[in-house]
């Protein structure tokens, strides 16, 4: 899933001076002041210009967002399966709906069984629920942004509900899945629903079994949809009082400021001591900024875990008393993509020699040093490295292409280009022979290349000039420029044969982010299955890459061993190089009241567990 950039990146435009006043504040330092706290309630400060607005599970791209999901809905409609558990990407069995689930058939099966916990309401959640949230999913899977054709829910052929147990039910799967592919990234997108209650096509209309054909199914998330669309009505509309999770709603306005209660029923291994959460909403960054600072004089505060603006590091100094400083990073990859089906630049893009040279010419140290304040991590190949989970092998945990011009210049010169350092490199050697340019490359034809970026954030300004003037060290000209991320995310796409296309790289500002697919196989990232046309490039390979041993090793991660699978595919997709490799920034400097236990360690998938915090 790609997260739009305000839902996402905190801004950084300050001095690298700072970052030694930020470190030793983060530390701990001097003075720790714990005071003795009696607060029965905790406030969660959201992102600015990030807030709630759609609270139906089965939410569209436009409002599949953290804080939608995992900072609001998940808070009260619990997924089948939880996945993050202590800071790390996994499995959270304690916290899921129903038991892990049983591989059977050869890996064409798999039955789950409920562990018998309610709905607010004291009705059971029974794989009816499953079942109805499969039968919404699959009358509209156009809306549902972890779609890719022939995955889930395609991959379902159908459900059967055990007619000796209403907890358990069986899939019947298209092809034999390895269980870490289906566990992690199809079961993972399946969130109960209370048929019971949700199962009408009007306000006014009877609950009934309306989602057992395509057409009531569509009918039925029609009158979800506007029902949740009507941000002003949450408090008093009777669907959304019956919840799974630890809290209820509360109340709740248009500008995102929530009130949340606990839910007495839930069944889950931690509830809420809390009698109040609450999250507030913010227009203006500095605004919050003032409520951390004036929390620090007294325990009482306002905001208890709270974001400190990028750009005003250097302020942790005057909360450390209060906060700890923790930077909150994402499961998540950075890169810019590369216009493979570009008539003109894709031939030299298609060559691996070119984009190695690229990739030589990307000083992420540095990026992250000076651009990101520290604030970031590094992305070496399509498994995120920042955060522990079972997926990044030793070798992915290395950087491939070390920042080194000479090696760039070099690449060019042994494949028939005359570098011309801080001007234009021109290919002198065409051909497909040895020493020369590569298929498609013409005579003369300079590497000077469009990069179009999305506008508002100053450091992305930065960022995309400095890599500028990096790649011109072997020849390798980018004409920078931005526009809206709106544009740069509907010029980005493969060109269609025949056609005019102009973009030769484009960078709209907001990472990759895994999930509700936490197994990073790459299947909407970097799969195909032909050349040639638009519509067979899947998910979000908006450059059209397409490598026959890429594709094998993907098809492996999802069908073959896990670890040995998942290592050649991260490792051969690192150093075959389908995008440009950039830092991942932290998706916020969390300040979090040291008071407040339970809160830390941060989760990598962006979720939130109010229902663990405790005041000391």
């Amino acid at each position: 899933m790609r997260v739009q950039p305000d839902h996402w990146r905190t801004r950084a435009t300050a001095a690298l001076s700072i970052l030694g006043a930020v470190a030793v504040a983060s530390c701990g330092g001097t003075s720790t002041r714990v005071t003795n706290v009696t607060k029965t309630s905790a406030t969660f400060a959201e992102q600015q210009g990030a807030i709630p607005n759609y609270i139906f599970p089965l939410a569209s791209s436009q409002f599949y967002s953290a804080a939608n999901v995992f900072q609001f809905q998940y808070l009260m409609y619990r997924p089948l399966y939880s996945f993050g558990a202590s800071g790390q990407v996994q499995l959270n069995d304690a916290l899921s709906l129903a038991y892990p689930p049983v591989y059977s058939n050869g890996g064409k099966s798999v039955t789950f069984t409920l562990k018998g916990w309610k709905w607010s309401d004291g009705v059971p959640i029974t794989a009816r629920d499953v079942q109805f949230w499969q039968n919404l999913v699959t009358a509209n899977k156009a809306i549902w942004p972890a779609y890719v054709p022939g995955e889930y829910p395609d991959n379902v052929l159908s459900s059967a509900i055990s007619p000796q147990n209403p907890l358990q039910i069986t899939f019947a799967l298209s092809q034999a899945y390895g269980s870490y592919f289906f566990s992690y990234n199809e079961l993972s997108q399946i969130t109960p629903l209370p048929q019971h209650l949700w199962d009408k096509e009007s306000a006014t209309g009877t609950v009934g079994n309306y989602d057992a054909t395509p057409a009531g199914a569509r009918a039925v998330y029609k009158f979800l949809d506007s029902q949740s669309r009507s941000v002003a009505t949450y408090d008093t509309n009777p669907l959304w009082s019956v919840v799974s999770g630890p809290w209820k709603l509360k109340s709740m306005d248009t500008a995102g400021n929530v009130q949340m209660i606990p839910n007495p029923e839930y069944g889950g291994p931690v509830r809420p001591t809390l009698k109040v959460f609450r999250e507030l909403a913010f227009t203006q960054a500095n605004d919050e900024l003032n409520k951390l600072k004036a929390a620090s004089s007294v325990s009482n505060t306002s905001v208890d875990f709270g974001y400190l603006p990028a750009e005003e590091a250097q302020q942790n100094a005057s909360l450390s008393s209060t906060y700890n400083l923790d930077p909150w990073s994402g499961w998540s990859i950075n890169y810019i993509p590369l216009n493979f089906t570009n008539p003109i630049s894709g031939p030299i893009f298609r060559q691996l020699y070119f984009r190695q040279a690229m990739q030589y010419l990307v000083d992420q140290r540095h990026l992250i040093a000076t651009t990101f304040l520290g604030y970031a991590n590094p992305t070496y190949g399509p498994v995120p490295v920042a955060d522990p989970s079972l997926f990044a092998d030793a070798q992915q945990q290395k950087n491939p292409y070390p920042y080194n011009p000479t090696s760039a210049q070099s690449l060019l010169q042994a494949n028939g280009w005359t570098v011309n350092t801080g001007g234009v490199s021109i290919c002198v050697s065409p051909g497909t022979g040895r020493g020369e340019c590569g298929a498609g490359i013409k005579q003369g034809q300079p590497a000077s290349f469009s990069l179009e970026y999305a506008s508002g954030a100053p450091m992305v300004g930065e960022e995309m000039h400095q890599l500028a003037s990096d790649f011109a060290l072997a020849g390798i000209q980018l004409k920078v420029s931005q526009t809206t991320y709106d544009v740069v995310l509907g010029t980005a796409a493969p060109c269609a044969p025949g056609t005019a296309c102009s973009w030769d790289l484009a960078y709209w500002d907001s990472p990759w982010i895994y999930s509700p697919d936490y197994y990073p196989s790459g299947d909407q990232l970097w799969a195909c299955t032909g050349s040639g046309s638009t519509a067979l490039y899947a998910g979000s390979n908006v450059g059209g890459y397409c490598d026959p041993q890429a594709e094998q090793d993907i098809a492996a991660t999802e069908t073959g061993a896990f670890i040995e699978a998942m290592n050649t595919y991260e490792n051969y997709v690192a150093r075959d190089l389908p995008a440009v490799w950039i830092p991942v920034q932290d998706y916020a400097l969390a300040e979090v009241n040291k008071a407040l236990k339970g809160a830390r360690p941060l989760d990598p998938l962006l979720e939130i567990y109010p229902e663990a915090w405790r005041w000391s």
